[in-house]
């Protein structure tokens, strides 16, 4: 089960930063999240797959999976804890560079043009990384169905993928730590 204010804290404790920051997105910001310090720690990738699960409910997409690596441990957590629960639920992995070797796929796991998936993300601020899994992941044929991020930065992504017809849900958002949007 879920515990909501048990992931709050746990961020709080690892992966909450006050300070001057650029983020991936290019934006400057007076906190950061460095949400792998959570995705890869035993509680957090629990708490966050327990979370992701509870999100979904009953109405799963055939896959889930992100841009590698930031949605590599969330993907694991998930697939792993829905596995332990007898839920059909595969993972995938979207490179960042194309594979210019093998069969050259941008998109690893069992998943097959055609099915559903639901893109992960640690942390959205304008959504760029999912955007581009998203792009990667529609090529590859899955029908992306929209996304999930563990923290919501509340900076435009919810906004930017609901004009492209991709739902944005998330765990947290920064106002749960108390901060307000930069």
């Amino acid at each position: 089960m879920y515990n909501k204010h048990a992931l709050i804290n746990l961020i709080k404790e690892l992966a909450l930063e006050f300070g001057d920051f650029t983020l991936a997105s290019g934006k400057k910001a007076s906190f950061y999240l460095d949400c792998r310090k959570v995705t890869l720690h035993p509680r957090g990738a629990n708490l966050i797959a327990a979370g992701i699960l509870e999100l979904l409910g009953d109405d799963l997409p055939d896959a889930i999976g992100g841009m590698a690596i930031g949605a590599d441990p969330i993907t694991a957590a998930v697939i792993t804890l829905a596995g332990q629960q007898d839920r059909p639920l595969k993972g995938f992995i979207v490179r960042k560079e194309s594979k210019t070797h093998g069969k050259g796929r941008d998109v690893e796991g069992p998943v097959e043009s055609g099915q559903t998936a639901v893109i992960v993300e640690d942390t959205t601020t304008t959504g760029g990384s999912s955007l581009k899994a998203i792009e990667k992941a529609e090529a590859s044929g899955l029908k992306v169905q929209g996304v999930i991020s563990v923290v919501d930065r509340l900076s435009g992504a919810a906004e930017i993928f609901a004009e492209r017809g991709y739902p944005l849900r998330s765990l947290l958002t920064i106002r749960d730590f108390g901060i307000e949007p930069e």
